[in-house]
């Protein structure tokens, strides 16, 4: 069990504003509404990069159920005043005020973690290095055709730059492990991971679910009607889209192999047609439309008893 520090000062959930016994879509919705309102991108308000971090750090911990059923469990020992029992049956007891300024639990016992503490052993030897975290904004278009960017991460020898290579078709929130990127370790032990969360800016015209691509298209009354042929737009050009006669406003279409490209495969493209209908007419078009009307003997509304 990799416990912090941080884990026995900081209340996540609150963080969060959400309560211990959340379900993780609770957890993973609240965090999405607070990175919208104090993303760096956004809001300018210099107090909401910091913000930003810590709703970012509290989501880090509570998104991931082991980790967060660790964090529970740290915090429970260490509520009242930290006790652990030790071999033979006796107990020791761990002042909150005592860890100082250390990263981690191991650091005060000499290597020993909690769980250590728990079963009553020491862990010996050599020690992975703690894990560092970081986060990386991107454009919808870089996370789409993948990217390689450099995050500043400030560790015990001081700040570095290190690369982190971004896969095509990352999504927002996925956490990339870069291994060996993180703290050192000790006794020889080898260096943590970094993992960075990636943000994803939105598209102008395309929503993304998953490795699918949604978009809406207005059509014409006369083309859902008769039917037609309609331009749509991709992500690497145009394609031709057939629209059926009698097509209904709201019904989607699917066009295979255009969504996302993904290690695992390419997504489809989601086409859902509107009709959109004028604002204005002249007085032509209304007199062809009232034609129309009058020529319908269908009522729409049948079906409703009305």
């Amino acid at each position: 069990m990799n416990i912090r520090r941080e884990w026995l000062e900081k209340d996540f959930y609150g963080v969060l504003g959400v309560d211990r016994t959340a379900p993780q879509k609770d957890i993973k919705k609240a965090y999405r509404k607070l990175a919208q309102a104090y993303h760096p991108d956004t809001n300018p308000d210099p107090a909401a990069e910091t913000r930003f971090k810590e709703v970012t750090e509290a989501y880090d911990v509570l998104s991931d159920p082991k980790v967060r059923e660790e964090y529970d469990q740290a915090r429970d020992a260490f509520s009242r005043g930290g006790w652990a029992g030790s071999p033979g049956g006796s107990a020791q007891y761990v002042r909150f005020e005592d860890l100082g300024d250390m990263g981690d639990l191991g650091s005060i016992f000499g290597g020993i973690g909690l769980d250590d503490l728990f079963r009553g052993g020491a862990r010996r030897g050599p020690q992975k290095g703690a894990d560092l975290e970081g986060d990386i904004s991107l454009s919808f278009h870089q996370a789409i055709s993948g990217t390689t960017r450099t995050l500043a991460v400030q560790g015990p020898e001081g700040p570095r730059d290190v690369p982190v290579k971004i896969p095509a078709g990352v999504e927002d929130g996925q956490r990339i492990r870069v291994k060996g990127k993180g703290r050192p370790g000790t006794d020889g032990g080898p260096r943590g991971d970094l993992y960075v969360r990636v943000h994803v800016g939105d598209h102008p015209i395309f929503e993304r679910k998953g490795r699918n691509l949604e978009v809406e298209v207005p059509v014409s009354y006369a083309e859902a009607a008769l039917g037609a042929n309609v331009t749509v737009p991709t992500l690497d050009g145009k394609v031709t889209l057939k629209i059926p006669p009698g097509t209904p406003s709201g019904k989607t279409f699917r066009v295979s192999g255009k969504g996302v490209a993904t290690p695992k495969g390419a997504g489809d493209l989601l086409v859902t047609v509107e009709v959109a209908v004028p604002e204005a007419l002249t007085d032509e078009e209304r007199s062809l439309i009232e034609r129309l009307r009058d020529l319908q003997s269908d009522d729409p509304r049948q079906h409703l008893g009305v």
